[in-house]
């Protein structure tokens, strides 16, 4: 995914799902696409991919390969975790991802494959059930180049980011060649332009023919990005044949979540078969929810407060165990499913609530507080601090409630009660 990373001919953006990987085993993305969901979206806006089937049985597997008649074949499980080449199945094959070119083998492998848990170095310790393969075919890459469109503040539009330096992480190419990354602006209003494409497939190193070809892949991407209300779309290689024709071998898609509306038939495809069941309910309830593996759980409205409250606890000595965030329009409702979720995890032995009200009204939430507290009968120490909206109000009734609810003064003061109520058990 195109990170954070400074260089004097472009600056890349800072995705939130990159804050969470140093709190989490594996990359989690509000919309999860597997790759042959990705790939057959592409394809289907007239970008060149791999010919590929997806099969959920060694027997689909095998009639996949002899449809194919390829001269290799690729067989690739279906995680949305990374690393899946390097990965070990329970069944003992080693490998997500294999080569071949007998059809015979690809059903082989397939039982070996399907059912079964595949563990990389992004799932948990147990592995993900593979519960689909893609039977793709495997074609040579003669060169490798990088290129993506994604939406860039600062130039209020799309911008396209290509490197003749692909197949590696782009983020090194930025540090220690800069020069070698080109960026191009994209009028919104006008759309990408012959020139800019023609212009980057140049800078990517197309030439004769293919250079041509590479323009109107780039125009293709580009109408699949604006078609999909994706902030951005990156192919990683972005390559060439020795048979002189360009593909796109990968694909990472990042999705506009408030554009869900609009595209209703993309959203359906997102598998959330990997995410922990705790998570699906949390999402029932428009409750963002993502599970950590410290004892302190932390109740917060917006996705920057909520990360802050886990730092603070680190900071504090204390090991947070969710991150989870009420959003704007929260509901006594969903404050007490809030409580009922965390409750509900075994090894929380605290809970702070860390609420900024603009939006949020500070009395909902004392509401839901005292409500949870009482029907759920928590047993857990509980630290709340609340500021903002209707904070006195909000305040008169968690003093007036008769629960042990131990309130706190700002953010430093939360994070220091809980961590001390923890520590004294």
């Amino acid at each position: 995914m195109l990170q954070n990373v400074m260089g004097k001919q472009m600056d890349f953006w800072l995705d939130a799902s990159i804050l969470y990987k140093a709190v989490q085993l594996t990359p989690r993305r509000w919309l999860n696409l597997q790759e042959y969901q990705s790939k057959k979206l592409m394809a289907d806006h007239g970008v060149t991919v791999q010919r590929f089937f997806v099969a959920d049985s060694a027997d689909d597997a095998l009639e996949a390969a002899q449809r194919l008649k390829a001269k290799e074949i690729v067989l690739k499980a279906q995680i949305l975790a990374g690393g899946r080449g390097k990965g070990t199945f329970n069944s003992g094959l080693k490998g997500g991802v294999h080569l071949t070119k007998d059809p015979k083998t690809v059903e082989q492998l397939a039982k070996q494959m399907i059912g079964y848990n595949l563990s990389t170095k992004q799932t948990p310790k147990d592995g993900v059930k593979v519960k689909k393969v893609m039977v793709a075919e495997a074609l040579n890459i003669s060169r490798e180049t990088y290129f993506a469109i994604l939406m860039d503040r600062a130039c209020n539009g799309p911008v396209m980011v290509g490197s003749p330096q692909g197949g590696v992480d782009i983020e090194e190419v930025a540090v220690t060649s800069p020069e070698l990354i080109f960026k191009e602006e994209i009028d919104i209003f006008e759309g990408i332009q012959d020139h800019q494409a023609l212009q980057m497939a140049k800078n990517l190193g197309f030439k004769g023919p293919l250079q041509q070809q590479a323009a109107d892949q780039i125009k293709k991407l580009y109408n699949l990005f604006l078609k999909i209300d994706a902030t951005q779309v990156e192919v990683n290689p972005f390559g060439e044949t020795p048979e002189g024709q360009v593909v796109c071998f990968d694909a990472k898609i990042n999705f506009d979540d408030n554009a869900e509306f609009r595209q209703k038939e993309i959203f359906a495809m997102d598998d959330k078969s990997e995410n922990e069941p705790i998570e699906n309910e949390a999402a029932k309830y428009d409750l963002k929810y993502i599970g950590l593996d410290g004892n302190i759980a932390c109740f917060v409205n917006g996705a920057g407060l909520a990360m802050a409250t886990c730092d603070i606890i680190s900071l504090n000595g204390g090991k947070p165990a969710n991150f989870l965030d009420l959003g704007g329009g929260v509901k006594e409702a969903q404050v007490y499913q809030a409580f009922k979720l965390l409750t509900a995890d075994p090894k929380v032995e605290a809970i702070l609530v860390n609420i900024f009200g603009g939006i949020v009204n500070c009395a909902i939430i004392a509401n839901g507080i005292t409500k949870a507290c009482r029907e759920l009968e928590l047993k857990v120490p509980l630290v709340v601090r609340l500021e903002g909206t209707n904070v006195h109000e909000a305040q008169r009734i968690l003093n007036e409630s008769g629960l042990p609810i131990t309130s706190a003064r700002d953010l430093e003061d939360a994070a220091k009660k809980a961590v001390a109520s923890v520590a004294r058990k």
